[in-house]
């Protein structure tokens, strides 16, 4: 054999031995470990059984209070219709420094006003404001025109955005005609319009988690949380549309209406794919997200996390979703710690731990309140320190 094919071989020899464990490692363990194959000697728990104790010792900072005041856009409290329940609500607040609540109830008509007369005239007032509710029954010819004027009578009576838009939309809100109202439907092109004129939010849920879509199997990483709720499942596709057909009338949606501030709620369901949204941000500056009910995913990426928070820190809201005042300080400790390996707290969400993204204080100013003072003229100024 000549010398340079000598040579050659050898070095292609050379990179396929040097690439075996890179490939190894993007594949997964593949390779046989001791121990495969051999079976427990003793019964294996089950999921719900096997709650390991971990034994690692590091430092801990739980957080039971922001470091600053904070604006919750995606507040579900009780009706706050009386002054009993509003001092409640505000008392929980108070503790954990969440400055305002944006009731996210979707309240319209007299229930919306009468709860922004009970808050008024509470020693609470200036700290819940409200976004409105959209009726999307029953769409057809006109529907879009008059919801829109119904959107405008809200806004002048109070309200400072749309939402929260729920998942039925898109998913299986069904038209006057019997079809599926699609999230692009042109129909409802005045409404955003209308939006956009009154440079209010639209605070959109779209879909589930993607995993809700596939098959109940052990490789899904949320079996069991499919397994405890019947109505979480949604990969029937003669019922349901599939996730990726609901991202992709929502992203058309959102391409349609540039002027519009668009919020996605659950940071649109990519916390587990961060690459993904930040196209989405990049490609549309009137695009929003915020964290609520995803802190297991952003809890699971330090490194990742950490660095599209401060890249994308101009486009991040906090908000928490359902009114358990005692999760908040999970949230606190995520962004504001760099602590290790500590829980989550739901375990059907994540049987993983979490992780401190330790995020600069500019940023944590404007995930806490900054970016919402600045989409939402209508929410009051006060006690809100300089960025």
């Amino acid at each position: 054999m000549r010398r340079g094919n000598l040579t050659f071989l050898l070095g292609l020899i050379g990179v396929l031995i040097w690439n075996v464990p890179v490939a190894a490692q993007q594949q997964g363990a593949t390779r046989p470990r001791p121990g495969t194959g051999r079976e427990p000697e003793f019964p294996a728990p089950s999921i719900l059984e096997y709650q390991p104790r971990s034994t690692l010792v590091v430092p801990a900072h739980p957080v039971p209070r922001a470091k600053y005041p904070v604006i919750d856009i995606h507040g579900h409290p009780p009706g706050l219709l009386s002054s009993e329940i509003i001092q409640q609500v505000g008392q929980a607040m108070d503790a954990l420094n969440l400055r305002i609540m944006v009731s996210a109830n979707g309240n319209r008509g007299e229930r919306l006003t009468r709860q922004l007369e009970a808050v008024q005239g509470s020693r609470y007032a200036g700290r819940f404001v409200f976004f409105t509710g959209l009726d999307l029954r029953n769409v057809g010819p006109g529907a879009g025109a008059r919801i829109a004027a119904q959107l405008e009578a809200e806004v002048k009576a109070g309200a400072v955005g749309v939402g929260e838009i729920g998942k039925g939309f898109g998913l299986s809100s069904r038209k006057a005609d019997g079809s599926r109202l699609k999230l692009d439907d042109p129909e409802l092109d005045p409404v955003w319009q209308t939006a956009a004129r009154l440079k209010i939010p639209i605070f959109i849920h779209t879909a589930d988690p993607a995993e809700f879509f596939q098959p109940i199997d052990y490789s899904n990483e949320r079996w069991l949380e499919l397994a405890l709720f019947s109505n979480r499942r949604y990969m029937d596709r003669s019922r349901y549309p599939s996730f990726e057909e609901l991202m992709a009338e929502r992203d058309r949606l959102i391409m349609r209406h540039p002027n519009t501030i668009w919020v996605l709620a659950h940071l649109g369901w990519h916390a587990n794919d961060l690459g993904r949204l930040g196209k989405l941000f990049d490609a549309h500056p009137n695009l929003y997200g915020e964290v609520g009910a995803v802190l297991y995913d952003l809890g699971r990426q330090p490194f990742t996390g950490h660095d599209f928070f401060v890249e994308y820190q101009d486009r991040l809201l906090f908000g928490k979703d359902s009114w358990q005042p005692d999760e908040y300080p999970y949230f606190w400790r995520v962004f504001e710690t760099r602590d290790e390996y500590f829980d989550y707290y739901r375990d059907y969400h994540a049987f993983w731990k979490m992780y401190g993204l330790g995020l600069p204080d500019v940023v944590l100013k404007k995930l806490y309140y900054g970016n919402a003072l600045r989409i939402m003229p209508g929410i009051p100024r006060a006690g809100f320190p300089p960025i």
